[in-house]
């Protein structure tokens, strides 16, 4: 394998990491910054079902979804540097338009539009880093910029309300165009090239659907990428939610941006605890661990939401543990999914967080639109969610669970011509 292109002197790993860290939370600011503006974006929208407004964050992650696909094989042709520049500018005039949407129609469009160009801040930093670095070093660095990412979700809907108290909720989108315009000039004036010539691979559409079919015909990979969608899309159906919840519920919509905070700390810990623990203890064996653990916790929620609907405490206290939860099972499940394709990481790894998206947005949103001005919806899809993983991993186990194969032992890669 080539050796990677030393990054040149212009910018410096410490640099690198933060630029693709502010890269990436791009993409969680584009969803969590507008969850409190969403009672005035109902008024301002004219819509009649509070529950559509929703859409908002089920089209841009639709987009994102789709986006995995293409950028991964375009920027190994065409390199990670004016992909990603072209991306991001793109996603500034797609904020943009949003903020002049005139009508609801419009305005998903532009989300849509916005999530397919916001897809490359998630595909291109993890190659970029890898372009750069690998083994430990890589691990690291990615480890870092994940945690950034998990942490911008507590702070995201803070920001948001601020901009609420001096300004319109269309300001919002303003806001984020205007950050991804600051990111673009930062990539174009300090980001070298990073992918090497000897490592551009032509676009080869056979060569793609044949390896998207090997993980669909892959037991282990197919079932554990699923069930990391499904249990994805429980979250997803909270996060479309969770402003009518906290104030049609627990008529607590001044305390949302600190319930959010609370709830998303218990994802934003578990990913740092499972980069201490999944070593020692393998990724089947915590992941099923969270697993049943998310399934028992949804029973509990259940029962909150019959017999303690309106009580904020215990919401909380379920939720996230529920949120931690799914931090250790999303990572090891995709890790565990992408196992087999050390030859063919790239399209494997698009095709894998494609339907991933596609799958976690379309469950979201359809937990999202049962909102009935109770958190039962929400409960009863954790539950259900996290029983269909469950059976799905027994699938790809043949029943056995808590197993450790070697999947932790490094694989071979094929050497690229």
């Amino acid at each position: 394998m080539p050796s990677p292109t030393p990054v040149k002197k212009s910018i410096g790993p410490r640099e690198l990491t933060v630029m693709m860290s502010s890269l990436m939370a791009l993409n969680a600011l584009a969803i969590d910054t507008m969850l409190p503006a969403f009672p005035a974006m109902v008024r301002g929208l004219s819509l009649a079902e509070p529950n559509q407004i929703q859409y908002i964050i089920s089209t841009f992650l639709a987009g994102t979804g789709i986006g995995a696909l293409i950028y991964g094989p375009l920027s190994d042709r065409y390199g990670r540097k004016p992909i990603l520049l072209i991306a991001v500018m793109g996603s500034a005039i797609a904020s943009l338009a949003c903020s002049f949407a005139p009508d609801f129609e419009i305005m998903l469009v532009m989300r849509f539009i916005h999530g397919l160009l916001a897809a490359a801040m998630g595909v291109l930093v993890i190659s970029v880093i890898r372009d750069q670095f690998e083994g430990d070093a890589m691990a690291r660095r990615m480890s870092t910029i994940f945690l950034i990412f998990m942490i911008v979700p507590i702070i995201a809907p803070t920001i948001g309300q601020l901009v609420l108290l001096f300004a319109g909720w269309r300001v919002i989108f303003d806001l984020m165009a205007v950050m991804a315009v600051a990111a673009a000039i930062w990539v174009y004036l300090r980001l070298p090239e990073t992918l090497a010539p000897e490592n551009v691979i032509p676009i080869q559409p056979k060569a793609l659907a044949k390896a998207w079919k090997i993980v669909v015909l892959n037991r282990n990979a197919a079932g554990y990428m699923i069930g990391a969608g499904v249990t994805q899309g429980a979250l997803f159906g909270y996060l479309n939610s969770s402003q009518q919840m906290f104030d049609k519920v627990f008529n607590a919509a001044d305390f949302f941006t600190i319930g959010f905070a609370i709830i998303a700390i218990g994802i934003a810990v578990s990913n740092f605890t499972n980069s201490r623990i999944v070593e020692r203890f393998g990724a089947r064996r915590v992941s099923q661990t969270a697993l049943l653990t998310f399934i028992a916790l949804g029973a509990l929620q259940l029962l909150a939401a019959r017999y303690a609907p309106t009580s904020l405490p215990i919401f909380l206290i379920l939720l996230t543990g529920n949120m931690a939860m799914i931090g250790f099972i999303g990572s090891n499940f995709s890790s565990i999914a992408m196992t087999p394709f050390g030859h063919v990481a790239g399209a494997a790894s698009s095709f894998q967080t494609f339907v991933r998206t596609a799958l976690a947005a379309s469950l979201g949103a359809f937990i999202g639109q049962q909102f009935d001005g109770t958190v039962y919806p929400v409960a009863l899809g954790f539950l259900c969610c996290g029983l269909v993983a469950l059976g799905l991993v027994l699938w790809c186990e043949k029943g056995k669970l808590f197993t450790r194969p070697g999947t932790t032992l490094p694989l071979p890669v094929t050497p690229r011509n």
